[in-house]
């Protein structure tokens, strides 16, 4: 049976989340080999993103990130659409306290993550879906995956997503998209930039992506991914002297020697950091 986000502590091997109202099953994570599976389960409503889910989504993905035997997140959904976005009826006259948090917690989470997030996107990803799927670092787009930033269609604005989306389009075209709600498809999302491919089969091939990422090293993943989070808004000389720092301990590292070894010798490499 695959574990559910209300009993995490068999998803993870190495660490357990903080036990969640047993209300309602929102959220599957299962881990398969390297790959931490996670899934939305709200399909009769569009995964729309209430703040249990958020919560749910947010300490999941931490969890996974803070695992040292998890070496991608594959990020899926459940029925027709990825995510509708915020559920207007949770906010309807009143915002939970913790709601501001909980979105802020969740559309910074791209920037926080030392370990790929791979997102398949199948339907409806508007307002928060678009920015949730701009917090991943690989998107595989479905043929039928449509994206907009629409809360300005209720008299809102996309705050607290707007960063995610503009440091991936740009900020001349999240503007526009923020300006004119409109909603657009999958192959303007690769065009934009949103989206990385488009697929008939977005899971499988978000799947298979995340898999070879789980592959590599971990160190080379981690550090790597470390540093870019590091040099962001550095001066060009900072940058420079953190990169040459993290590259040094990368240089000195046990994967970095069995991955020259195994370029030499022809061989898959087994990395050190695996126990391999």
């Amino acid at each position: 049976m695959t574990p559910s986000a209300r009993a995490p502590c068999a998803a993870f091997e190495t660490l357990c989340l903080p036990p969640r109202d047993p209300m309602s099953d929102l959220l599957q994570s299962d881990r398969r080999g390297r790959v931490c599976h996670v899934e939305l389960r709200r399909p009769e409503k569009r995964n729309a993103l209430n703040l249990e889910l958020c919560q749910a989504l947010v300490d999941t993905l931490e969890a996974a990130g803070r695992d040292p035997g998890i070496g991608a997140i594959l990020l899926t959904a459940s029925g027709k659409s990825f995510c509708a976005g915020m559920d207007l009826a949770e906010i309807a006259g009143h915002v939970p306290e913790n709601l501001h948090r909980a979105h802020e917690r969740l559309f910074t989470l791209g920037g926080r993550l030392t370990v790929p997030l791979v997102a398949a996107v199948r339907g409806a990803a508007l307002g928060g879906g678009t920015g949730l799927a701009a917090n991943c670092h690989i998107v595989v787009a479905g043929e039928d995956a449509a994206f907009g930033l629409t809360e300005i269609r209720l008299g809102l604005w996309p705050f607290l997503v707007y960063r995610a989306v503009s440091a991936g389009l740009g900020d001349r075209r999240t503007l526009e998209l923020a300006l004119t709600g409109r909603i657009f498809g999958a192959a303007e999302a690769r065009e934009f930039g949103l989206a990385h491919e488009v697929a008939a089969d977005p899971e499988k091939r978000a799947a298979e992506i995340a898999g070879s990422l789980a592959a590599a090293s971990p160190t080379a993943i981690r550090k790597g991914m470390g540093f870019v989070q590091q040099v962001k808004g550095e001066h060009w000389e900072t940058a420079g002297e953190i990169a040459r720092r993290i590259r040094d301990e990368v240089f000195q590292g046990l994967d970095f020697q069995e991955g020259i070894r195994a370029f030499q010798e022809k061989r898959p490499p087994r990395w050190p950091s695996l126990g391999g």
